[in-house]
């Protein structure tokens, strides 16, 4: 979830790291890796998708984006149908389509580690505001720019939305979202895991200062270790897509890796192999070499 600006202007031909074992599991984040900057799928892509399916590789789409913004992708699932959302927050069942899924997993966020997290956050980075984010609901500060796609549920503090009697009281938090106006957004990132420990799991997926705060130990690695555990995958047969800071755990566990040409440093250094920007489909063109290694 993000406003999707270039980050570098990189672009390299896609690399396959050595001693690959045969992949059973591609996952990708969509935002400036499977998206184009139009937020379209592009044919190319939507035929690399299919074609891994149906060569017995599933699919999983991993983002920060909430449930309820998968409209984007609900017509390219295949198969199993699920998808990590919010960071690893939730894994959700998208067959139903648009407004119609299922969570199939939640991780949420504690509202006192949260409230922890949004007091020490405003003590070390003065002018901080906050939106909350949750299975169906969102909610946020009255000072919180427009930054996304909606209008929120609610208006309030923080600390109003995220105590227990509170809007959505009986709703799971599935992260917190932290805007600094002015800071440089991997100051802000540093200076908040910092400032919030262990209480949280705190990344970026912006170009902005805007920071997403979950659950301890929730991320997108952790949720999809959970997920191929589930299945019997193991890292060594996943093959991995991302380009921000939160996708950087996902590219160190999963066996292979690949930063986009577009990709944040810290990504490309995660990373194991390098591929195309997302404005060139660059999940695509590595699909369509681990498919034609396979023949």
């Amino acid at each position: 979830m993000r406003e999707n600006d270039p980050v570098t202007s990189a672009t390299r031909q896609p690399e396959t790291p050595t001693a690959a074992v045969p992949p059973r599991l591609i996952a990708t984040d969509l935002d400036g890796t499977l998206l184009r900057d139009d937020k379209s799928v592009s044919p190319r892509t939507v035929a690399a998708l299919a074609a891994a399916e149906d060569a017995g590789i599933e699919v999983f789409f991993v983002t920060g984006r909430p449930a309820r913004w998968m409209d984007v992708v609900s017509d390219h699932v295949h198969g199993h149908g699920l998808a990590i959302c919010g960071n690893g927050a939730a894994v959700v069942d998208l067959h139903g389509g648009p407004g119609a899924h299922r969570f199939v997993k939640v991780r949420e966020l504690a509202r006192e580690n949260a409230l922890d997290a949004v007091r020490l956050l405003r003590q070390a980075a003065p002018g901080t505001v906050y939106a909350v984010e949750q299975t169906y609901g969102f909610h946020q500060e009255p000072a919180y720019p427009k930054l996304h796609m909606e209008r929120p549920d609610n208006l309030l503090s923080a600390e109003r939305l995220l105590a227990a009697d509170g809007p959505g009281g009986d709703e799971p938090v599935l992260k917190i979202l932290a805007y600094h106006p002015s800071l440089d957004p991997d100051a802000f990132l540093t200076l908040a895991r910092l400032a919030v420990g262990e209480r949280a799991t705190v990344t970026r997926s912006s170009p902005s200062a805007l920071l997403e705060l979950s659950g301890p130990g929730v991320s997108k690695a952790s949720t999809l270790a959970l997920c191929c555990a589930e299945r019997g995958i193991s890292p060594a047969e996943v093959v991995a897509f991302g380009d921000m800071p939160n996708d950087v755990e996902m590219l160190t566990w999963a066996g292979r890796s690949y930063a986009m040409g577009n990709a944040h440093p810290t990504v490309v250094a995660a990373a194991s192999g390098r591929t195309e920007a997302n404005n060139e489909d660059g999940v695509a063109a590595v699909i369509e070499r681990l498919l034609a290694e396979r023949v």
